[in-house]
C-alpha cells in the first residue's frame, strides 16, 4: 500500500467525525401542573455520539430530574413537579468530536390544572374487550399511560394538562386476557 493512500483514508476518517455538527433538534417543552407526572424528551441528532448532556444555565423545574438516554442521543426529563413557577434553563449538548449546540426552555409549572381535555372514541367491535387504556405523549413518540387501570367506557377526561402545551392522545383496547391492542391514530389537543 502507498503510504500517501493510508493517510488520505486517516484523514477523511477525522474530517468526517470530526467536523460534523451536533444539534438539538427539541425547540420547546410542555408546561406541567404541581402533583402531575412530568415527562418531557430533549433530542440531538449529528455529529458522533457518545454525546454528552448538561443543564449549562437556570435550573430544571423543582421536582424535576434529566437523564442521558442509553444511547445518549436524547435527554429525559420527568418527575413530579412540587413547586407552581416558571423555569428558564439552558442545555448543552456536546458530540464526541467537540462540537456543541445549545438551546434555551421556559416551563411554567402551573399549581392546578385549569383546562381539561375530554377524550371519546368508538368501541372495539370484539366481543372480549374488557377495557381500554389511554395513551398520551408530547410529541407522537413518547408515549405514557395516564389511566391507572383499563377505562370501562370510551370516554375520559385528562385533568392533568396544563396551560400552553400540546398534547397528543391514542387508545388502544385490552382482551379479557389481558392483552392490547395496537395504539389508534393519535389525535392532538392543544391547551390554550
Amino acid at each position: 500500500m502507498k503510504p500517501w493512500l493510508l493517510s488520505s483514508l486517516l484523514l477523511l476518517f477525522v474530517t468526517r467525525c470530526f467536523g460534523s455538527v451536533v444539534s438539538i433538534s427539541t425547540k420547546s417543552l410542555p408546561n406541567g401542573t404541581v402533583g402531575a407526572a412530568y415527562s418531557a424528551v430533549i433530542q440531538a441528532s449529528g455529529g458522533c455520539t457518545p454525546y454528552s448532556w448538561s443543564i449549562v444555565s437556570g435550573s430544571l423545574p423543582a421536582g424535576i430530574t434529566a437523564t442521558p438516554s442509553s444511547t445518549t442521543k436524547t435527554l429525559n426529563l420527568s418527575g413530579t413537579p412540587t413547586t407552581a413557577a416558571t423555569s428558564s434553563f439552558t442545555v448543552d449538548v456536546k458530540g464526541c468530536g467537540g462540537r456543541v449546540s445549545q438551546v434555551s426552555y421556559a416551563v411554567v409549572i402551573q399549581s392546578t390544572a385549569n383546562h381539561v381535555v375530554d377524550l371519546s372514541w368508538n368501541a372495539s367491535p370484539s366481543n372480549d374487550v374488557s377495557g381500554y387504556n389511554v395513551y398520551r405523549a408530547p410529541d407522537k413518540v413518547n408515549w405514557q399511560r395516564i389511566n391507572p387501570s383499563p377505562i370501562a367506557s370510551t370516554v375520559y377526561s385528562d385533568s392533568t394538562v396544563a396551560n400552553g402545551s400540546t398534547y397528543y392522545y391514542a387508545a388502544t383496547a385490552v382482551d379479557i386476557n389481558g392483552n392490547e391492542s395496537s395504539k389508534s391514530a393519535a389525535v392532538q389537543a392543544v391547551v390554550p
